[in-house]
């Protein structure tokens, strides 16, 4: 069987815990964050883990993380 290649968009987006969980970090804060409020904002910040349907799909583009 030959080696599956990683994605590399996928790679350097998501990153692997020691538990198993698959981080990732939150979009829509590029521009235009006037129209967005403070506590939106600041939520942004933080990062989020993928959500259990996609963590198949993501596990499948990063497979030696």
């Amino acid at each position: 069987m030959p080696k599956m290649k990683t994605h590399r968009g996928a790679a350097k987006r998501l990153k692997v815990t020691g538990s198993g969980k698959i981080r990732r970090r939150k979009g829509f804060k590029s521009h235009l964050m006037t129209g967005k409020g403070a506590a939106r904002r600041r939520r942004l910040r933080k990062g989020g883990l993928v959500h259990p349907s996609n963590l198949k799909r993501a596990r499948r583009l990063i497979p030696y993380a």
